[in-house]
């Protein structure tokens, strides 16, 4: 029964990657890829689908169980040694957007008059992974719904921006597959907007700010951890003011529920490539299964994403994720540059 009820919202997602492919092939310059316009296809359709309690399960389904094997297969075609080169590259890019991003967020939520918990939620989307870090520390912290529900719109907002406008600036600054794969995969938010931006790109900048992300994911664990730490240290302080038993308190967190598992299926694909020769018709072929299925993401993303209740979630959150998410993309660039790597 449960198989059944994914069908409707998988299909349409399928339909929707299918129209996206077609319409990027008649386009005679590759300035948009198909998985940015699967997006707009799906947003565009939510003005009449919302509500559609049908298809609920399977965009779901197809957002965040597909992407995730999207990436695994991705990693047949990717070998192990590149994957250790590219994180260890990036590292120090990640090391400075992480401090811009929670150190400088902090004083940007308190300037704007935004409480910890959402000015924290949103520059954990920037500096993560967009909506998985948000979802993983919203109820480490106790947020509310309206929290989440705005820092989740403040770094899509962004991401859909960045999806058009880095490729066009990665190409007018002249920066190379790996550069640019950099830049993307430290500076842009969410997962499925990393993989759209960098193929948007090129595919070898596609494969690097996919592997780029992979290692910035990892950063959830100890945010999280940091994050439940504060809050309890909060409890507790609460409670001894009320005179309560600060020692029962605890923040409720599960590293088993927020490690992203699918990294260890792209590794342990990468490794089987790396250790295996394996046919080449049998790694192109996984590859543009993987590609297609990263773009029925996209369509099932924007499926879910109304432009109506994006609107409510008001100025100041979206002032915020939009000057840390610009910072970022200075900070990240200017690092590459003092690499030498632009």
């Amino acid at each position: 029964m449960k198989i059944i009820k994914l069908i409707p919202g998988i299909v349409l997602s399928l339909a929707v990657g299918l129209l996206a492919c077609w319409l990027e092939s008649l386009l005679p310059i590759h300035l948009i890829g198909s998985a940015v316009i699967a997006m707009f296809i799906g947003m565009f359709l939510n003005r009449w689908l919302r509500g559609t309690s049908i298809l609920a399960t399977g965009l779901k389904f197809t957002s965040k169980k597909i992407l995730k094997l999207a990436i695994i297969l991705l990693g047949l075609s990717l070998n192990i040694s590149t994957i250790l080169h590219v994180g260890r590259m990036s590292l120090t890019v990640m090391v400075f957007t992480l401090l811009t991003c929670f150190g400088g967020g902090h004083f940007i939520g308190r300037a704007l008059g935004l409480n910890w918990k959402l000015s924290n939620l949103i520059s954990a989307g920037t500096g993560i992974c967009g909506g998985s870090a948000i979802a993983a520390i919203a109820p480490t912290i106790d947020a509310d719904d309206n929290d989440v529900a705005y820092a989740m719109s403040a770094t899509f907002l962004f991401d859909m921006a960045m999806i058009v406008l880095f490729p066009i600036m990665g190409r007018a600054l002249g920066m190379s597959d790996e550069a640019f794969g950099i830049w993307a995969g430290t500076a842009v938010n969410d997962t499925s907007s990393v993989v759209a931006t960098g193929y948007a790109f090129s595919e070898g900048a596609g494969d690097f700010a996919t592997m780029v992300k992979l290692t910035r994911t990892l950063a959830i664990i100890p945010t999280v951890i940091t994050f439940a730490l504060i809050q309890l240290h909060i409890k507790r302080k609460e409670a001894l003011a009320q005179q309560k038993n600060g020692s029962e308190l605890k923040a409720d967190f599960s590293i088993k529920k927020i490690f992203p598992w699918f990294i260890l299926g792209f590794l342990a694909m990468s490794l089987l490539a790396s250790l295996f020769p394996m046919p080449a018709t049998l790694v192109s072929g996984t590859k543009r299964l993987s590609k297609f299925l990263m773009v029925c993401a996209l369509a099932a993303i924007g499926l879910n994403t109304s432009f109506a209740s994006m609107k409510k979630a008001g100025i100041r959150p979206m002032l915020h994720g939009f000057i840390i998410s610009a910072l970022v993309v200075i900070v990240a660039l200017a690092v590459e540059m003092a690499m030498g790597l632009v």
